[in-house]
Formats: C-alpha cells, sequence, structure tokens
C-alpha cells in the first residue's frame, strides 16, 4: 500500500492505497474538495459537517443518475438499474424455487 497526503476543504489527510489506484483516488479527492468547497461558496452553510453531509449528497445525485454511454444499457441510470435488479429479485423470491430444485 502507497500512502498519500491530501487537502479537502483546507484540512490535511493521510490515506493508503494500492500503487494501481493512486490517480483514480486523487481524482476522487479532487471531485469531492471541488463539491464542498462549492457549497461552502454558496454561503449558505457553514459548519464543515454540513459541507460535507451536502457535497455527499450531491456526489451520490450525479452517481444515480449517471448513464453508461454505450450499448444495451446506454439510456439507463444507475439509480434506475438497480432499482429493476431488486424488482426482479424480489420477483424471483416471490416464485421460489423451481419445481426441478425442490426435489
Amino acid at each position: 500500500m502507497e500512502r498519500i497526503d491530501v487537502s479537502i476543504l483546507g484540512r490535511d489527510y493521510s490515506l493508503a492505497c494500492a500503487p494501481t489506484e493512486k490517480e483514480a483516488l486523487l481524482a476522487a479527492v479532487r471531485h469531492v474538495d471541488q463539491r464542498m468547497l462549492g457549497v461552502k461558496g454558496s454561503g449558505k452553510i457553514s459548519s464543515n459537517e454540513r459541507i460535507a453531509v451536502m457535497a455527499a449528497i450531491q456526489i451520490a445525485g450525479e452517481l444515480l443518475t449517471m448513464r453508461a454511454p454505450d450499448g444495451p444499457l446506454g439510456n439507463v441510470a444507475v439509480g434506475d438499474f438497480k432499482r429493476k435488479i431488486d424488482d426482479m429479485n424480489d420477483l424471483l423470491d416471490q416464485v421460489g424455487m423451481p419445481a426441478a430444485q425442490q426435489k
């Protein structure tokens, strides 16, 4: 594991990650820092905890509306896809085990 030092909203953090994951982690840190600075810059929220929560909600919203660039699921948002999978799992649970497997 590699140790990296980062700064988010002016506070320093030391993180550990695999060398192959370093660039992705640094990109994530930059994204979180930018979101938190944006929330803080709005001037409506001053507590770092509330800033972090609001930034997390914004990032979660981005994730849930993210769409696959191409392929058969290109027009399906991640959140919709997860709900469809959950619905299918519920349906399978209701149907139960096939008769051939019950023996």
